[in-house]
């Protein structure tokens, strides 16, 4: 199957099924919501506010799902990316608590929305964070206990025999396994969810990047070609945004992640790696994070970039990092290798809320976005129809600038990035 040519090269874009390419948007034209990108978080609050009956547009400067939707390792994972223990001390338990079981809604709605528009995503079961230190292991047995005692969600250690029943790597020391938890193809989904939209009645409006937002009285969002005027704006570009919303640039940090596609590997090789196919992923700051594809691939991420450059030799570097962890797949070459943005918040929580009283954002999903974004979406559209008060939870949430402006945030991040690393490396 070829892909578009918009599309970025992947093994997701070579073995998605297409979507219909949307028109550029020409002209003015109104709607009740126009919202800024058809990623997950756009095309679920345009799907959320269509099925409510309002008249949506989306404008997307590329093709659906062309940043970080469709393009990330597929790993939907409860919680968020700074813990709960930042909740904790930020907002204090109650709050903790009250966001972490929102998370799971977003879990919950993740996998209706997958069952309802029956989008063929590849969803499986199973999630495994996985220590290579014991100081990792000590801290993630206590997040075990921390878990189901505060947050009634159960979870469980395995040791590193139980381990390696399910994964073949002597690398890892055991696993907090997580069956709530799983993964999925990442573009098949937001051309599903693209098509409930459509089908819903939003207009999705491709190759027509915003140049401007006029914030009041009425939103506004400009392109070259047009302008959709509306009740209700929702900005959704997350590490793509460029002079939008410079409030909201300057509090989220776009880090480049890499992922390789193994030629296949055929279905008994590929199940004697990962026998129960659950997603894996390790927990140092610089983490790898894999599982297998459908036609019995390895699919291997990590070596995140937090200088805005791929990292030289990147091939050479994927192929060691999957050694390390499967020296049995020493011989066997990479087929695809991409890239892409995230989107990373300074303290790593989610930055939902309102730019103005008609202006709506979510950014910030530092890496646990395949679940949390569908919830914003819903957030989202459940504060433009009136009941803002889950979403003014979010809003709570302090989120401080990245010090250095936009010359000297790159260099700073980049060296504190270095010492996390090799604190991993060292203990």
């Amino acid at each position: 199957m070829t892909a578009p040519a918009a599309d970025p090269p992947s093994w997701y874009a070579a073995s998605a099924a297409p979507l219909a390419e949307q028109p550029a948007l020409c002209g003015r034209i109104e709607a009740d919501v126009c919202i800024l990108g058809a990623g997950y978080t756009g095309l679920s609050a345009a799907l959320e506010l269509a099925q409510a009956g309002y008249r949506v547009a989306v404008l997307e400067a590329r093709r659906v799902g062309w940043g970080a939707s469709g393009r990330n390792g597929g790993q939907a994972i409860a919680g968020y990316g700074c813990g709960q223990a930042t909740l904790e001390n930020m907002l204090g338990r109650g709050a903790a608590r009250a966001l972490f079981d929102l998370s799971r809604e977003g879990m919950d709605l993740l996998r209706a929305r997958i069952a309802r528009h029956r989008i063929a995503c590849d969803w499986r079961d199973g999630h495994a964070h996985v220590p290579v230190r014991p100081r990792q292991a000590r801290a993630l047995r206590r997040d075990i206990v921390e878990m189901a005692q505060r947050y009634d969600y159960p979870l469980q250690w395995w040791d590193r025999p139980r381990l390696r029943a399910e994964l073949d790597s002597e690398r890892y020391l055991g696993a907090v396994y997580d069956p709530a938890s799983g993964h999925l193809h990442p573009l098949e989904y937001a051309r599903g969810l693209a098509r409930a939209a459509l089908a819903a009645g939003v207009r999705i409006f491709e190759h027509s990047p915003v140049r401007e937002l006029v914030r009041e009285p009425r939103p506004r969002l400009r392109t070259d070609g047009g302008e959709v005027a509306a009740d209700f704006a929702v900005i959704a570009g997350n590490a793509w945004l460029r002079g939008i919303a410079p409030e909201l640039e300057s509090r989220i940090m776009p880090v480049g992640t890499y992922i390789a596609a193994t030629a296949p590997l055929g279905q008994a090789r590929a199940r004697a790696l990962i026998r129960n196919d659950m997603a894996v992923a390790d927990v140092n700051w610089a983490l790898d994070y894999f599982r297998l594809s459908r036609d019995h691939r390895l699919l291997f991420g990590g070596r995140a970039s937090y200088s805005s450059l791929p990292p030289p030799n990147l091939r050479g570097v994927m192929r060691r990092r999957i050694r390390a962890v499967f020296p049995q797949l020493a011989q066997v070459p990479i087929d695809y290798l991409w890239g892409g943005y995230v989107d990373i918040s300074l303290n790593r929580a989610p930055h939902w809320g309102r730019l103005t009283p008609k202006v709506y954002f979510a950014q910030g999903f530092s890496g646990h976005g395949v679940a949390s974004t569908g919830l914003a979406g819903r957030l989202i559209a459940e504060a433009i129809r009136g009941q803002s008060q889950r979403l003014d939870l979010f809003a709570k949430i302090p989120h401080a600038p990245f010090p250095g402006g936009r010359i000297m945030r790159t260099p700073l991040l980049v060296l504190a990035m270095a010492w996390y690393k090799l604190r991993d490396a060292l203990w």
